[in-house]
């Protein structure tokens, strides 16, 4: 009998990881998982799962930090198997009103009563807005560099791309945000409007597109070396 609980709790930690792997950080646009903000995870053999959340500085904005860990607790708690699900957040300046509310289930101004005077809501469309943008010029770089030309790209479909993780990744984006993403869909649409870029204004989109890109990679790059350094341990420092 124990060998079955055991089995099944091994099998719900999977689940587990396997759905926090699908929870991005709002701003970088990637999955907790690979960015190492996962520190740990244990799921009991009765469904009672536990995250642990940690981040690259102490004062990582409240806002960016509550809508991951509240998105965390979304999806861990949808896990099929999982009855209890409890996500928190360590080591940050506002971890009690952020694991509070999450556990509540409470929104973001109701868990920062007096501080906050509105939700998230316009805070991650324009996050997926400049994430379409960095996926943008992910997909056209290639392009560009095989010899495309600039109205050859206005004319694209979505379809019309060669398959490859990236492009998914943006037509992912583009769906969340309501904009327009079949394969018979416009390659270049405005992150905005869903409006397709015509050839004229196609060389400005494409030089924010990969300032865009250009500045989330910078500043993941960052995150990753204040969160290492931030939890090295006293051997690896040296001291």
């Amino acid at each position: 009998m124990t060998g079955v609980a055991t089995d099944q709790a091994a099998a719900l930690t999977a689940a587990v990881w396997s759905a926090l792997h699908q929870v991005r950080d709002p701003e970088l646009d990637e999955a907790v998982t690979d960015l190492g903000f996962v520190a740990g995870c244990q799921v009991s053999d009765s469904g009672k799962a536990v995250v642990r959340l940690r981040l690259p500085t102490y004062f990582c904005a409240p806002n960016f930090a509550f809508l991951m860990v509240a998105d965390a607790f979304d999806a861990v708690a949808a896990v099929p198997g999982v009855r209890r699900a409890e996500v928190v957040l360590e080591d940050h300046f506002a971890s009690n009103e952020i694991n509070g509310g999450i556990a509540a289930r409470a929104g973001f101004v109701q868990s920062f009563d007096g501080q906050a005077v509105a939700e998230l809501h316009e805070l991650r469309a324009d996050f997926l807005r400049k994430a379409v943008m960095a996926g943008t010029d992910r997909v056209c770089r290639p392009l560009l560099s095989a010899g495309a030309t600039v109205e050859e790209l206005a004319g694209l479909t979505l379809g019309e791309v060669p398959p490859s993780a990236d492009r998914e990744r943006l037509r992912s984006r583009r769906a969340e945000l309501g904009l327009p993403a079949s394969d018979d869909d416009p390659l270049l649409v405005d992150a905005a409007t869903g409006a397709a870029i015509g050839a004229h204004a196609l060389p400005l989109h494409l030089r924010r597109a990969q300032t865009t890109r250009v500045s989330v990679d910078a500043n993941a790059g960052v995150c990753r070396g204040l969160l290492q350094e931030r939890y090295r341990t006293t051997e690896e420092k040296g001291q």
